[in-house]
């Protein structure tokens, strides 16, 4: 059955706030009924990030582990990392994603300091302008053509 998710596209800068709280762009945001979201601590490009899924999206990773033709302690072992570098956290009702302190400070953010989100189609991510920059620096400089189009 074909996922129903949205698309993330574009990138935002925005600010933390103290709380570790930063604003989703609307079209972003979960439905009404459904502010959950998945966080997962990760790497792009080795670069430290967070991605933000949705609760269905970040289902389908598993339904691709178990799809998959590695072998049973394989599979184990990546459910099991995906699990424990990931928290259920939630968007308010005015659109705010609080961030866990100590995953904010792991890949560089700071209260009161700037962040941006990032669409990356299934989820986006959550990192430092700095990171952002370079993530754009890698890809753009990637010699695959697969980014001659851009």
């Amino acid at each position: 059955m074909p996922s129903l998710s949205k698309v993330h596209e574009s990138h935002f800068d925005y600010k933390m706030d103290p709380k570790f709280r930063v604003s989703v762009p609307v079209e972003w945001r979960p439905e009404s009924e459904e502010t959950a979201v998945r966080l997962q601590l990760s790497k792009e490009h080795g670069l430290p990030v967070i991605k933000v899924y949705s609760e269905e999206e970040f289902g389908l990773k598993f339904e691709q582990v178990a799809a998959s033709d590695l072998t049973p302690a394989k599979k184990q072992q990546i459910v099991g990392h995906l699990r424990m570098m990931s928290k259920k956290a939630f968007v308010s009702n005015q659109g705010k994603l609080t961030v866990p302190k100590d995953w904010s400070e792991q890949v560089g953010l700071q209260s009161d300091g700037q962040v941006i989100l990032a669409g990356r189609g299934p989820f986006y991510m959550v990192c430092t302008p700095t990171t952002f920059e370079r993530i754009k620096e890698i890809e753009l400089g990637m010699d695959d053509g697969d980014l001659g189009v851009l």
